[in-house]
């Protein structure tokens, strides 16, 4: 299968894209290969693209002013969109980095084709509007798994949404995103294994 067929496939189980309205946006889409650790978004730089991740691992995060450490926020794996939403819809710089963790590819789309598409079809403009409402759970759901879950539960949550995540990145990066310490992730790890 092309890159273009799975992402077309994607979209339609997505939000129901039909071949036609996919169609029209054929020409606007390119490939972009990713070493590991360049950058998808840099900070305080406008997101101008919509991406789908082929291949890879991508993570947004921020470092904190006290102390210098990168906290990690989302995680972008295969099959996912890989977009700084606030910043694309905006298009106002990003208060975070998004960054490939691992070689990675992804298909685009530029911001300006992506509005011309929403104003020439409304399964495009469906679209734009469930992009919209997944980044808000993402950022709702990433807000109450901090204050409401125990690091644990986050644990299974992640694993749960990107299952290969834990044989590709290295540990300290996943501690980063549960808020907690290595030894901690160490030893939920341990009591989950130890449960199976």
């Amino acid at each position: 299968m092309t890159e273009i067929e799975i992402l077309e496939n994607s979209l339609k189980a997505f939000s129901g894209m039909s071949r036609d309205a996919f169609r029209l946006s054929e020409k606007y889409w390119q490939i972009k290969t990713y070493k590991k650790g360049e950058f998808y978004n840099d900070f305080q730089q406008v997101c101008k693209h919509l991406g789908f991740v082929l291949e890879g691992v991508f993570r947004t995060y921020y470092v904190d002013e006290k102390n210098a450490d990168e906290k990690n926020i989302f995680f972008y794996t295969n099959n996912q969109l890989v977009v700084s939403y606030a910043s694309f819809i905006n298009q106002v710089p990003c208060h975070f980095y998004t960054q490939s963790m691992l070689p990675s590819k992804v298909i685009y789309i530029h911001f300006n084709n992506l509005m011309a598409l929403y104003r020439q079809s409304h399964e495009w403009e469906r679209l734009g509007r469930l992009i919209a409402e997944q980044a808000s759970n993402m950022a709702l759901n990433r807000t109450e798994s901090l204050l409401f879950q125990t690091p644990e539960q986050r644990y299974l949550d992640l694993i749960s949404h990107h299952p290969d995540i834990m044989n590709t990145i290295p540990l300290y990066h996943i501690s980063s995103y549960l808020g907690i310490q290595g030894p901690s992730l160490s030893r939920i790890r341990k009591r989950l294994s130890e449960k199976k």
